[in-house]
């Protein structure tokens, strides 16, 4: 047998862009995308196989996106978009007072304690009741196979599964046991073509399959999730996920040179994007990657995410209205403090005068823009035993400051990170877009949609461009792809540049884009993972 290592590319290598006319399923792993895709061809609409394809990368990509993780939605069907807030809240027993007497002094990052209501299986079900076409147990089906009968593992999850071991080994305390129980093989993590089968989820998808979700929240999967709270000392309750379900919300946008620019509202932190974009919208760009683009695209970026951070929770609980921070005026205020220098960046006030990702597309014109993410990898090292549910630790983004709008309170959800983005002009549906990976999201979107509108690149090129990402004050990094000449520019302005020759936290997208008069689809998707297009 040949001897080769499936993380060793010596030499640049290009994809192009995919074009496709019945069906196309962007995802960030192949099996995944396939699965979808496959659900099409059987008579699934785009919806049906953005579900059975969110399903599929539960199993073949638990590093980034599991069933106790949280989901979001910007469903295009029939002229129309439609968003769907599938993120859950803190349980009841969850406050300040509870964080603190156990010993913290801020949200802790494993165990039971960041762990939040579950959202994603209730946003697979609620898409198929509102918008899907097939039997929603055939949408599982793909999962329940690979879960089952196994699957070899692709180069970049592998990575991450051995970059997860390592995190959860220095941190190993009985409420992960269970982890180190179900997701390794012989005591070590899975690696690059070998097979790994996960038969404990295979019965739990078969269990949501069968009762359409409903057993996770109110059924045999509760009543394990509870048990195994109570044993181990959590706080999440039968009854927080007996009461929980999903909300429909109406998108956000800003207008960016003809184009709409669509988010899911807060509590996530697509505002960011559009706060930015809003600020960008009173310069001109010539130059992709000229220092005065990358130079105020960093800037703006830095501001958005200042106003974001301070004022970005559950809608309930936000202090300034979404309005005020994308108010064109505010944004031409937060322009003025863009000058020839970086700056440290703090929050405005507007009242002063402010994962994983996949996309799919059908014939009919549907299109659908999907993520869902347990948080950090695994997410909180918790997994119920015996039934291979790995369960998010959202929770960690809460503040334990009572005086903060994210402030931590019972029943409420926190600042969230994951965000589906989507393109429309003049009423029609252009793109489905996004980019996973924490606070790299809402930057990833700003330079896809300006790569794609300023810049006029396909949606593959959108992707490949390397990519800058603001890490707080003064901190830049940028990826290994970009000029040293550019890079060495940027320092002389005060940025505190670091290069970086590991591209994972620098966001992995998915783009499909639309021709309005053909209907033909050409997607884009991401260098940086093991991604692939299906299409028909």
């Amino acid at each position: 047998m040949l001897s080769f290592s499936a993380h060793r590319y010596p030499y640049a290598s290009q994809r192009q862009s995919v074009f496709a006319r019945r069906g196309m399923v962007a995802a960030s792993q192949p099996l995944a995308a396939e699965a979808g895709i496959d659900i099409m061809r059987r008579g699934g609409n785009a919806i049906d196989a953005a579900i059975a394809t969110a399903a599929a990368l539960t199993v073949v990509e638990p590093t980034g996106c599991g069933i106790g993780g949280d989901a979001f939605a910007l469903v295009w069907v029939k002229g129309q978009l439609h968003g769907l807030d599938a993120s859950g809240h803190a349980p009841a027993a969850l406050n300040i007072d509870a964080v603190k007497a156990a010993g913290h002094t801020q949200m802790p990052t494993y165990g039971w304690t960041p762990v939040t209501v579950p959202g994603c299986p209730s946003a697979w079900a609620e898409l198929s009741r509102r918008f899907g076409r097939l039997p929603f147990a055939e949408l599982l089906a793909p999962a329940i196979s690979l879960a089952a009968d196994g699957f070899p593992l692709s180069p970049v999850v592998a990575h991450q599964w051995q970059v997860a071991l390592d995190e959860f080994s220095a941190h190993r305390e009985p409420a992960l046991q269970a982890w180190f129980d179900t997701f390794l093989i012989e005591g070590r993590a899975p690696q690059a073509g070998e097979l790994f089968r996960n038969p404990a989820q295979a019965r739990t998808l078969q269990a949501l399959a069968d009762s359409g979700c409903e057993s996770f929240y109110r059924g045999e999967l509760a009543d394990a999730i509870d048990q195994a709270s109570r044993a181990a000392g959590g706080y999440l309750r039968r009854e927080d996920l007996q009461g929980y379900k999903p909300r429909w919300v109406d998108p956000i946008s800003v207008n960016y040179r003809g184009y709409d620019v669509w988010e899911i509202p807060p509590s996530g932190q697509g505002l960011v994007a559009l706060m930015t974009l809003q600020i960008l919208q009173g310069f001109e760009f010539d130059h992709r990657d000229s220092l005065q683009t990358w130079h105020r695209q960093i800037e703006a970026l830095k501001l958005a995410y200042a106003d974001g951070l301070h004022h970005i929770t559950d809608p309930e609980h936000m202090r300034v209205a979404v309005a005020d921070l994308l108010s064109p005026g505010y944004a031409e205020r937060r322009r003025q403090l863009i000058g020839a220098r970086a700056i440290k960046p703090e929050a405005g006030d507007p009242h002063a005068s402010g994962t994983v990702y996949l996309a799919a597309a059908d014939a009919e014109g549907n299109m659908i823009s999907f993520i869902q993410s347990n948080y950090h990898g695994f997410g909180s090292g918790v997994v119920v035993p015996d039934t291979g549910i790995s369960l998010q630790n959202r929770g960690q983004e809460f503040s334990l400051d009572a005086n903060h709008a994210n402030a931590l309170v019972a029943g409420k959800k926190t600042f969230h990170t994951i965000i589906p983005g989507f393109l429309t002009k003049d009423g029609e549906a252009v793109a489905p877009f996004g980019v996973m990976g924490g606070y790299m999201q809402p930057q990833g979107h700003v330079q896809m949609v300006m790569n794609l509108v300023d810049f006029g690149l396909n949606p593959q090129a959108a992707l490949d461009a390397p990519r800058w990402q603001w890490l707080g004050d003064r901190k830049v990094g940028i990826e290994q792809g970009a000029s040293r000449d550019l890079a060495a520019a940027l320092a002389r302005l005060g940025h505190e540049v670091s290069v970086a020759c590991d591209s994972t936290d620098y966001g992995r997208g998915q783009i499909i884009v639309r021709d309005p008069k053909t209907g033909v689809l050409c997607g884009g998707t991401e260098p940086r993972a093991d991604s692939h297009i299906a299409v028909w």
